[in-house]
């Protein structure tokens, strides 16, 4: 527990939407899950559910992929935290996504962004002023689907999060076992 002088150490958990689907003549933001995304997404629940403090607050993109990518990642959980779905989450850039961000409670410690590349990839890139081991490297070089980032700050509510005042503490590319 941090005492009354100290700034907090805060998550932000960014998960890449699974692989989707392309079926002809469905909207983008309509496109469903494909068979890979389908067995990536629970696999991306496990690694999260191994990986630290589950989030406090889950915000979303309304976007079919990513919905369905949170619904499986949150069905392996006992207790799935609250989740924000945010169609300003769709198709947003790092100054979108930050915002959204910076509407956070001071009170959640560990949040999850569930949206798309490429706004995902250049928020972490943007956030991260450094890496553990070669993390940086490997999400500037690619930010796969289901890929899992972690970043962590301190600051007093989130508002405060910048460009460069994060660590990069971990990334993963969950993969689901073909049935």
């Amino acid at each position: 527990m941090s005492g009354p002088d100290e700034v907090p150490l805060r998550r932000l958990v960014v998960l890449r939407h699974a692989k989707s689907a392309w079926p002809e003549g469905v909207e983008d933001r309509l496109r469903p899950l494909s068979p890979r995304g389908l067995r990536d997404a629970p696999a991306a629940g496990r690694v999260l559910a191994g990986g630290g403090p589950l989030p406090d607050l889950v915000l979303c993109s309304t976007a079919v992929r990513a919905r369905r990518t949170w619904e499986l990642v949150a069905a392996g959980w006992a207790t799935p935290p609250p989740v924000r779905y945010d169609r300003r989450l769709y198709a947003a850039d790092v100054e979108e996504l930050l915002a959204v961000v910076r509407e956070v409670p001071a009170d959640v410690r560990t949040l999850l962004l569930v949206g798309h590349n490429p706004g995902l990839q250049e928020l972490v890139s943007a956030l991260a002023a450094d890496g553990l081991d070669d993390t940086l490297v490997r999400v500037r070089a690619k930010f796969p689907t289901a890929a899992v980032a972690v970043l962590t700050w301190h600051g007093p509510g989130w508002p405060a999060l910048a460009p460069g005042a994060a660590l990069l503490t971990s990334f993963t590319v969950p993969r689901g076992e073909k049935g």
